[in-house]
């Protein structure tokens, strides 16, 4: 059987590019793209499929377990256990620490950790009744380094470099491998207006490349944690 590939905010940036580089260059990958807005969910399918993709939509909040449990349950429905997990959505929001709410922190804290703990929950059981499974975590250079004005994004990004170390730690002997991702300014339409030159900035696509560079290698090695930088600057 083909991989099913579970990618979480596929909607745009990464994520997206993530699903159209697994759509081209894995024959008959079948992919569960996750999101909460399905009219952009389905721009991106009708992409992958026409490179021979199984591509499917699941709209979810990733940050409520409700919502996670039922997108789990669709996509066990329709495609059965899932290949490859990566937990990629995410949401940015600055401010100083004193400065920012309790609500906007739990946003943070919410769409970039709670959703990768809740989503991996749901889904990494089966790989382990398995004993085969690949788990890529969105953390950043955020999640290694902190800055200011990043309290929220920063803690949330840490907190994910955290979850990955314990599920590498739980899962090594599992067959189950876990990556956690750090990568520095990536293009998205958050960067559109921003004023940083494009240069500085890294596609998308050569990020999502290393994701899929990574699965492809032997099941005798993993890839613990990789970090990608623009050439010309640390953001």
């Amino acid at each position: 059987m083909k991989p099913v590939v579970l990618i979480t905010g596929a909607s745009q940036g990464i994520g997206a590019a993530i699903a159209k580089v697994f759509a081209r260059e894995v024959r008959g990958v079948r992919l569960a793209l996750v999101a909460r807005s399905e009219k952009n969910l389905r721009a991106v399918a009708k992409v992958c499929a026409k490179s021979g993709a199984a591509a499917e939509v699941f709209s979810c909040d990733v940050g409520d377990e409700a919502s996670v449990a039922a997108m789990a349950a669709a996509v066990k429905k329709r495609f059965g256990v899932v290949d490859v997990l990566i937990n990629n959505a995410g949401k940015f929001a600055g401010a100083p620490f004193t400065e920012m709410s309790v609500a906007d922190f739990d946003k943070m804290y919410a769409a970039n950790l709670r959703s990768v703990f809740l989503v991996s929950r749901a889904i990494v059981p089966g790989m382990i009744k398995r004993r085969r499974g690949d788990v890529f975590n969105m953390s950043s250079i955020a999640g290694l380094g902190a800055y200011p004005g990043g309290a929220g994004y920063c803690a949330a990004k840490f907190g994910v470099t955290g979850l990955s170390k314990v599920m590498r730690a739980e899962l090594k002997d599992k067959g189950v491998r876990v990556c956690c991702v750090h990568p520095g300014a990536t293009w998205s339409p958050s960067w559109a207006g921003s004023g940083v030159k494009p240069e500085r900035i890294m596609p998308a696509e050569d990020v999502a490349r290393a994701f899929l560079d990574i699965y492809r290698l032997g099941r005798r090695t993993v890839i613990e944690e990789i970090v990608l930088r623009p050439q010309l600057g640390d953001l």
